[in-house]
């Protein structure tokens, strides 16, 4: 196993991840979006039937009860006037994005989330749903068996749910039934659209193309967006442009994610001198009640529970202060920090008592 390797794995284990080398060339097409080459958003209403007693309880959800309804009537089955109420459907909310230069026959992924009090999608099939993007318009139309995502057990005393049973997906579950029309030829030039807008990585873009091209074709309109002329074919333009590598640039940031305890530290994070100290308080609250009985052949005497209530309080003396100098590297401040002996969770405080003090000369992102 390499030695960078067992490094970044230690590093996660122990609840924070360091940034690789910020100074790698990438590619174009994983930093920039072109003009026009986008996806589209569809969604659709349906209805998933088959489950095992875990759809929608039709009492609590009657848009259930008139879907199935209008949907047997569809199909030659009239059920008005019956009083029917399966547990075996489930009304649910299907949605999925329309990837570009999608043509119609092509499949799409989807995912279905009940929108009822369903239990569970396991085992269920989507009958066949129509999608509609923002227009109105169907684009393309689901149906198939669904995949849930995770599993629910329950007892008469005790449940347990595992992931989310009432959200699941369909690989390929969408047939694409309507294109979207883009024609590049019609276009004079080609906007380049940075996914991270910064001023030295758009410049640095900009060179890289007219470099590449031996002619100045790409114009920096701002720190999100180049203009390039066409030379050449739009398809032709855009295989060699997104191709071309370049060194983007970052800011020094550290994102740190307060639910699990994560943080993510860049390689350019700065920080000035200052010193840290470190004590743990603890408070420990133990109650134990105890049963107070009448004396024996008590006529008015009764049982009655009586609090105890024990509190301790322990501090730590051996406080531990660590200095770390000025415009030290990012792994001298890691090393700083495990001198502490702290965890992830303690980090993230230290982090933001830092920042406050106006010592840490990077931007902290809380998630």
């Amino acid at each position: 196993m390499p030695e960078q390797f067992k490094i970044f794995l230690a590093a996660l284990m122990a609840g924070f991840v360091l940034c690789a080398d910020a100074a790698a060339d990438v590619r174009l097409k994983d930093i920039i979006n072109i003009e026009g080459v986008r996806g589209n958003d569809l969604v659709g209403y349906g209805l998933v039937v088959g489950l095992d007693g875990t759809g929608d309880g039709v009492r609590n959800s009657p848009y259930t009860e008139e879907a199935l309804s209008s949907l047997l009537e569809r199909l030659g089955v009239n059920v008005q006037g019956e009083d029917f109420r399966p547990r075996n459907v489930a009304a649910v909310v299907v949605t999925a994005t329309l990837p570009p230069f999608a043509r119609a026959g092509s499949q799409i992924d989807i995912t279905v989330s009940a929108i009822g009090d369903a239990s569970n999608l396991l085992g269920g099939t989507l009958i066949m749903t129509p999608l509609h993007a923002g227009d109105g318009q169907i684009y393309a139309v689901a149906q198939g068996p669904v995949l849930a995502s995770g599993f629910s057990a329950e007892g008469d005393g005790a449940s347990v749910t595992f992931g989310a049973p009432t959200t699941g997906s369909i690989p390929q579950g969408a047939r694409v039934e309507r294109e979207i029309d883009f024609n590049f030829e019609d276009m004079e030039t080609l906007q380049l659209a940075l996914r991270s807008p910064d001023f030295t990585t758009a410049a640095r873009v900009e060179a890289a193309i007219n470099n590449a091209f031996g002619t100045p074709v790409a114009k920096l309109l701002d720190p999100g967006t180049i203009e390039v002329a066409m030379v050449d074919s739009p398809v032709h333009m855009i295989g060699r442009i997104e191709n071309i590598r370049v060194r983007p640039e970052q800011k020094a940031r550290i994102v740190i994610d307060q639910k699990s305890g994560t943080v993510v530290l860049g390689a350019d994070v700065k920080i000035s001198t200052f010193a840290v100290t470190q004590g743990n308080l603890t408070i420990t609250v133990r109650e134990t009640p105890f049963v107070s009985q009448p004396n024996p052949f008590s006529r008015n005497g009764e049982t009655i529970v009586l609090p105890d209530t024990t509190i301790e309080v322990d501090t730590n003396s051996e406080r531990r202060i660590a200095e770390v100098d000025e415009n030290v590297s990012l792994s001298d401040l890691i090393q700083g920090l495990n001198a502490l002996g702290v965890g992830p969770r303690e980090l993230i405080d230290i982090l933001k008592s830092v920042k406050a003090a106006g010592a840490l000369h990077a931007e902290l992102v809380l998630m």
